[in-house]
């Protein structure tokens, strides 16, 4: 096994240590190999099921060093009951949902426990494995801040972000992502937690805001957290040219005083330029920029344990996964 590659794998989880939990039950970025010496590879820990990224182009190329990483992982964490590839740039799509390396199909974990909130998985779904572990300071912020709330969550994948909003104590959470198989994720979550699923909650759509508009009703958070590209039916989503579109389209169905949750993750979007978009929108004085969650330093790596930074520069964010919580004002 390569002398380096150890080193700095061997430094990631030293880095990491008070994030695994005695009952393996956490979710984290075991190491993030684009900022922490190695670019082929990102491991991601899901309970006791790793999983691990193969970048390499081409794909091939990054084989032996997943081989090698997951020897190590298996050495250092003995307890890990699964292992799951995914080959970025492979040419067929089994491959890059994952492919189990280690342990049985009943070994591979179904839910992770994150802030004492239950959260369901399916590790090989699809490209991710159907939890963002870069929003796992804005799922705390939902959970500190939305009792009593009526939350819309746009573009919301397997939910986790109104499953947070639900253990906040959400009065009423609306899901939406044109993928029903995701949302089939979510439902699992409120089961695991023991929430009630209204199946009228639950909207298999694209952007769907123009009902709430006609109908007046409004939400008191409402979570903007789309694809960095997509074309569907609706249009297209591409958040290095139209961010500002679709925050402006969401702002109509935000109640006075309420807050628009802006995420913006294209990497080649720095966040001067990011911050620049959203302060021009507040400047009608409608909007006002309230905080900046940032992303977890486990995802990106630590001081202790980056050797390279990003393509773009994302300050004042600390990623370029770029989260503003932002407040609305609505005319009289």
């Amino acid at each position: 096994m390569s002398a380096s590659l150890v080193a700095v794998l061997t430094d990631a989880l030293s880095s990491r240590a008070e994030l695994f939990d005695p009952k393996h039950e956490a979710a984290f970025r075991l190491f993030n190999g684009f900022t922490e010496g190695c670019p082929a590879l990102v491991a991601d820990l899901y309970a006791a099921t790793l999983v691990l990224h193969n970048y390499a182009d081409p794909s091939t190329e990054g084989h032996a060093l997943i081989a090698e990483a997951q020897a190590f992982f298996l050495e250092h964490l003995p307890w890990l009951r699964a292992i799951v590839v995914k080959t970025r740039n492979a040419h067929n799509e089994r491959e890059r949902n994952g492919v189990q390396t280690h342990g049985a199909t009943t070994d591979l974990n179904r839910w992770v426990r994150e802030h004492g909130v239950r959260y369901a998985i399916d590790p090989m779904m699809n490209r991710d494995a159907s939890l963002y572990l870069d929003t796992r300071n804005l799922r705390a912020w939902a959970m500190q801040h939305l009792r009593d709330k009526t939350v819309l969550n746009t573009f919301a994948y397997t939910g986790s972000l109104g499953v947070a909003a639900l253990a906040g104590g959400a009065k009423r959470m609306v899901q939406l992502d044109l993928n029903r198989q995701f949302l089939n994720v979510a439902k699992t979550s409120y089961t695991l937690n023991g929430y009630p699923i209204n199946k009228s909650d639950f909207v298999a759509t694209d952007f769907w805001t123009n009902r709430f508009k006609r109908t007046g009703e409004l939400f008191d958070c409402v979570f903007l957290d789309p694809p960095f590209f997509a074309t569907t039916p609706m249009g297209t989503v591409n958040l290095a040219s139209n961010a500002t579109k679709l925050i402006n389209k969401v702002r109509p169905v935000i109640a006075d005083g309420g807050w628009l949750v802006a995420i913006n993750n294209a990497l080649f979007v720095s966040g001067a330029d990011y911050l620049h978009e959203l302060e021009a929108l507040c400047a009608d004085g409608y909007l006002s920029i309230e905080t900046l969650v940032p992303v977890p330093e486990d995802f990106m790596g630590y001081p202790s344990t980056r050797v390279t930074g990003f393509i773009t520069d994302p300050a004042p964010f600390n990623h370029p996964t770029k989260i503003a919580v932002l407040r609305v004002r609505r005319k009289a």
